[in-house]
């Protein structure tokens, strides 16, 4: 019972974790150039992406602790016997960590880029470069969340 009850608990927060994910992909900031005269400049929307690409980066870690914790992540525990259950348990592990740890990479670099903002630049006639992050790094992290949460929720 405690295990379903876990596992039900996993599943919301990897879905809101991909939730956020999801909503940070859609709220990316854009930048238009602005003149004063002199000087051109950039000029940001809210960058309320960078907030939800954290929270999805700190949901998914809190699903993957709960996950090794119940697991007891195949180390802390009583030893298992050789079988294909082991070795399912094994390949479902491995993946999980390869999922979680490219989906925390994406939110993360998502989320700092997405903040990353130029400020004036002083050049003659050429606008200056408003970095803004690609389209689809937020949205292959939430790729990555939802693999996540289903290799977790079979692990």
């Amino acid at each position: 019972m405690a295990s379903t009850l876990l596992l039900a608990l996993v599943f919301v927060i990897d879905l809101i974790a991909f939730g956020l994910a999801v909503a940070a992909e859609q709220r990316r900031s854009t930048a238009t150039v602005g003149n004063n005269g002199k000087e051109s400049y950039c000029v940001y929307d809210k960058d309320i992406a960078t907030g939800l690409g954290v929270g999805s980066f700190l949901f998914l870690l809190l699903g993957q602790i709960l996950i090794m914790v119940a697991s007891r992540c195949l180390c802390c525990g009583k030893a298992m016997k050789p079988s294909g259950s082991r070795a399912w348990a094994v390949v479902l592990f491995i993946t999980c960590w390869v999922f979680f740890l490219i989906a925390e990479v994406c939110l993360l670099a998502g989320s700092v880029r997405n903040a990353y903002h130029t400020k004036y630049r002083n050049l003659l006639d050429n606008p200056p470069s408003c970095a803004t992050l690609r389209k689809g790094v937020f949205g292959a992290g939430a790729a990555f969340v939802f693999l996540t949460a289903v290799v977790s929720e079979l692990y």
